[in-house]
C-alpha cells in the first residue's frame, strides 16, 4: 500500500531532523568540534533512517530529492505530492521533540542560517551546487549501483556538510530547514533554503540526463 510509503517518509524523515539537530545540540553542549560531529550526524542520521525504511519508499527524506525521482519519472506526481507533505511532517515531529526535550532556544539553535560573514546569495548559491552534486549522486548511484547506494548517499551529505556548514548551514533539504524554523520561531533567511535545494535538484537532475545520453 502506497500508505506504508508515506508512512516510511514521516520516520525516515523524523529519524534525520531529529537525529541530526541533537548532533548539533551535543556538539554546542559538549564543547566538541562542530565540524567532526554535525557531518557525522547527519550522515548517519540518513544512513540510519535508510536502512531503518529506505526499502519501503525509497529513502527520499527530503523534497528535493522527491523532485529530482519526479523528473526522472521514477515516482509519480500523486505520490510525490504525499511525500512532500510526508517529509515536513516528520521534519515537523523531529523538531517538535527537540522542543519537548529541551526548548525553543534549542530548537533556534538547529536552524540553519548563512554563515558569519556570508551573505544570502552565497548562501543560496552554495546550497544550489551543494544539491545538484548531491542529486547527481542519487540519481546515479541508484541506477548504476544500488547496492552501495546505502552507503554512497550518507557519505555524501557528510561531506556537504563538511564543505557548506560555514557558509550556509549545509541543508539540501527544504523540510529539514523548515521545521526548525517554524517551531523555533525564526524565518530569518528561510527563503534560501525553501528555494535553492530545488533549483539544485533541477541541475542535479539535467546533468544526470546528459550524462546518461552520453553513454548511449
Amino acid at each position: 500500500m502506497n500508505a506504508s510509503k508515506y508512512l516510511a517518509e514521516i520516520v525516515g524523515t523524523f529519524i534525520l531532523v531529529f537525529v541530526g539537530s541533537m548532533s548539533i545540540l551535543s556538539a554546542v553542549v559538549m564543547s566538541a568540534p562542530v565540524m567532526l560531529v554535525v557531518p557525522l550526524g547527519f550522515g548517519f542520521a540518513l544512513l540510519a533512517a535508510i536502512f531503518a525504511v529506505g526499502d519501503v519508499s525509497g529513502g527520499h527524506f527530503n523534497p528535493a530529492v522527491t523532485l529530482g525521482a519526479l523528473l526522472d519519472r521514477r515516482i509519480r506526481l500523486v505520490d510525490a505530492v504525499m511525500y512532500l507533505a510526508a517529509q515536513v511532517i516528520g521534519a515537523l515531529a523531529g523538531s517538535g521533540a527537540i522542543l519537548v526535550l529541551a526548548n525553543q532556544s534549542a530548537v533556534q539553535a538547529t536552524a540553519n542560517h548563512p554563515g558569519s560573514g556570508a551573505r544570502d546569495v552565497q548562501a543560496f548559491a552554495l546550497e544550489v551546487i551543494l544539491t545538484a552534486i548531491f542529486l547527481l549522486v542519487i540519481l546515479t548511484v541508484t541506477k548504476r549501483d544500488p547496492g552501495h547506494a546505502p552507503i554512497a548517499i550518507p557519505l555524501t551529505l557528510v561531506v556537504i556538510h563538511l564543505a557548506g556548514i560555514p557558509v550556509s548551514g549545509a541543508s539540501v533539504n527544504p523540510a529539514r530547514s523548515l521545521a526548525p524554523a517554524l517551531i523555533g520561531g525564526d524565518l530569518g533567511g528561510l527563503w534560501i533554503y525553501l528555494t535553492a535545494p530545488f533549483v539544485g535538484a533541477v541541475i542535479g537532475w539535467v546533468l544526470f540526463r546528459i550524462f546518461e545520453r552520453a553513454e548511449l
